[in-house]
């Protein structure tokens, strides 16, 4: 059965910055998704580094538009596209997808920043975004799972800076932040899923385990927020939504290198209007 968000679930997104929903995707889905990940090669070989300024790296696959596979039908999905436009009160579309690895025994830091940290100087005005948090692997302490602070986006958007090939929020305002807001890590099975206001405060550390943590993040801007200025990263594009069964439909498609990826150093333009 499709899973719809109550009011209570948009009241507590909107107090606390965060919110958990166990088991949104099934098991058969996820099953696709992970057999998506494993075949499609560029995934993993289209990753960048990305060095964490504490000796560490983490590995990161991005890319714009959904694209056709189980992936892209995934962030068209209608149950995830409904929840998304439901926390943010309006239409919202597809901002950028990504895949953040952390190999076994290793794996870098991500330091504490706000997802807006990133997204203010791409020329959205307004905060009015969000980050979907979906594990593709069991995620725990052990493992580097993302820790939020519950609550922090009510500090509104606080002054980053270079940390390595990151953006990291201001440490003294983060140190201030820990000590008022809880500490919520969100650990949790395939299928699980945490949104996450562009203003919350959140981090992940190292995969100290002996088992990968593959994390997917989709994140959605709303209409009304179109940027102000060409980015990287797409102006308003209205999506095509799918049914929710076309996740399962879309099995043993690879999008490959049809998948456009943001690549290390980019700083090409998305036109208005471009669609993919």
């Amino acid at each position: 059965m499709p899973i719809e968000l109550t009011e209570g679930d948009v009241a507590a997104f909107r107090r606390e910055g965060q919110l958990v929903v166990r088991a949104f995707y099934t098991p058969a889905e996820m099953a696709v998704l992970a057999a998506t990940l494993a075949a499609d090669r560029a995934l993993s070989t289209r990753a960048l580094r990305v060095d964490d300024g504490h000796g560490g790296a983490t590995e990161i696959a991005l890319w714009n538009f959904p694209g056709d596979d189980a992936f892209g039908a995934l962030a068209r999905g209608a149950r995830l596209v409904d929840a998304a436009g439901a926390l943010l009160g309006g239409e919202v579309y597809h901002y950028h997808s990504k895949i953040t690895a952390k190999r076994p025994g290793g794996g870098g830091t991500w330091v504490w920043h706000q997802d807006y940290g990133y997204w203010y100087g791409n020329g959205c005005l307004l905060p009015d975004m969000l980050t979907v948090a979906i594990p593709l692997d069991p995620m725990s302490a052990a493992n580097g799972c993302l820790q939020v602070l519950t609550g922090s986006h009510r500090m509104g958007r606080i002054d980053h800076g270079p940390v390595g090939a990151q953006t990291g929020a201001d440490p003294a305002r983060v140190q201030a932040a820990r000590g008022r807001f809880p500490q919520t890590p969100f650990e949790g099975e395939p299928g699980d899923v945490m949104f996450f206001h562009a203003n919350t405060l959140h981090t992940s550390a190292p995969n100290l385990s002996g088992s990968p943590r593959t994390l997917l993040l989709v994140a959605f801007n709303t209409r009304a927020n179109d940027p102000v200025r060409e980015h990287h990263h797409p102006w308003h594009t209205p999506l095509e939504v799918l049914a929710d069964d076309e996740l399962l439909g879309r099995a043993g498609r690879v999008e490959g290198d049809r998948r456009v990826f943001l690549i290390e150093g980019s700083d090409a333009l998305v036109p208005r209007g471009a669609t993919r």
